[in-house]
């Protein structure tokens, strides 16, 4: 028999989360963020399975673009960093990409290309200090872009730093400078997953949905199943071994964990080698059977070990990591972490399996 560790790939979850984001946002359209090979859920699977309802795509860069053409994605297709150089700027003309644009060089590099049918989206830096133009800069940068034969539209784009944090009051700076870019008359996308709940009043022409599609909370202090969202990603193995070991007693490498009492300790065919966070914490809650038993010791390449005292759990039974019945949410907080890392750590070793469509 194979090594029973697999993620389970709900792709009607899928669906119903991007719908969610839809209802959330009805005015806006919504572009499905599916870099990082789909936050770890496969990039061809998930860009197939939204193709027949979603407006557009995000992703990273123009190799992850390129990725998304080579499989037939005929519709909009935004890079979210941008071209990195003038080489990429012909192949988003060549392929009809969208590109954001945040540094001087980029419009540059735009201008030396001949007519074409470029649409940008101009980064405005309102306040996080990672990408784009100052908001003092971004009228001088769309008037550059307007002179140029090759772009055909322009939209305003900026991130929210605390979107995650509804009463944060930096989200009332941000949208101070916000405020201030609607002089420009142009479109803007401001919200990822986070604002797209947090700040409705800030959904405007589009919105870029993320880590909401796989049903994971961007909100903190909140689960996916808190704010209605679907569990896409279920990681699962099976209990491959059982010991009742006495109390006082220790559990994996350097005695992670020590027995207060006569316990029973399974042990389940995952670990750092498929992903499974090191980091998990003694008491991280692992699904078996219907009900949470707590991670008892060091995680290892291969194995954890869970304290399963009292239960009637045999050699074989299925264990979930995280997903339906138990939140990828709730087990990146045991793990100090959150469940975008979570989902794109996995590694080529877990097998996938997809089902709906």
């Amino acid at each position: 028999m194979a090594r029973a560790t697999q993620v389970i790939i709900d792709l009607h979850g899928l669906k119903e989360n991007y719908l969610k984001a839809k209802q959330l946002a009805p005015n806006s359209q919504a572009f499905a963020v599916i870099k990082a090979n789909a936050y770890g859920h496969g990039t061809a699977q998930v860009a197939n399975c939204l193709l027949p309802i979603v407006d557009g795509f995000a992703v990273a860069c123009v190799d992850e673009a390129i990725t998304l053409r080579e499989i037939g994605v005929l519709l909009p297709i935004l890079v979210l960093e941008g071209p990195m150089d003038y080489e990429e700027c012909q192949t988003a003309l060549e392929l009809d990409l969208q590109l954001t644009l945040h540094h001087q060089q980029q419009l540059d590099w735009l201008a030396q290309l001949p007519e074409g049918d470029i649409h940008v989206l101009v980064k405005v830096d309102t306040g996080m200090h990672r990408l784009g133009f100052t908001v003092q800069e971004a009228p001088f940068v769309v008037s550059q872009l307007r002179n140029m034969p090759v772009v055909h539209d322009v939209q305003i784009m900026s991130h929210f730093a605390c979107a995650d944090e509804p009463s944060h009051s930096f989200n009332q700076t941000q949208l101070k400078n916000i405020e201030s870019l609607k002089a420009l008359g142009l479109p803007m996308s401001l919200c990822n997953s986070a604002a797209i709940f947090t700040l409705p009043n800030c959904h405007q022409a589009m919105v870029r949905p993320g880590i909401m599609l796989y049903g994971a909370s961007p909100i903190l202090m909140e689960s996916g199943p808190d704010l209605g969202l679907q569990p896409v990603m279920t990681l699962q193995s099976e209990v491959i071994a059982l010991h009742d070991i006495r109390a006082g007693e220790s559990v994996g490498y350097g005695q992670g964990f020590m027995t207060e009492k006569d316990s029973r300790i399974a042990v389940v065919a995952i670990g750092y080698g498929d992903g499974y966070p090191r980091s998990a914490k003694n008491g991280t809650p692992v699904l078996i059977k219907g009900k949470a038993w707590p991670l008892a010791g060091r995680v290892s390449m291969d194995m954890i070990t869970v304290d399963v005292t009292g239960s009637d759990i045999q050699l074989g039974d299925t264990a979930t990591l995280w997903g339906t019945g138990l939140s990828a949410d709730v087990v990146a907080k045991h793990c100090d972490t959150i469940a975008y890392e979570l989902f794109c750590q996995l590694t080529s070793r877990v097998k996938r399996t997809y089902l709906g469509s």
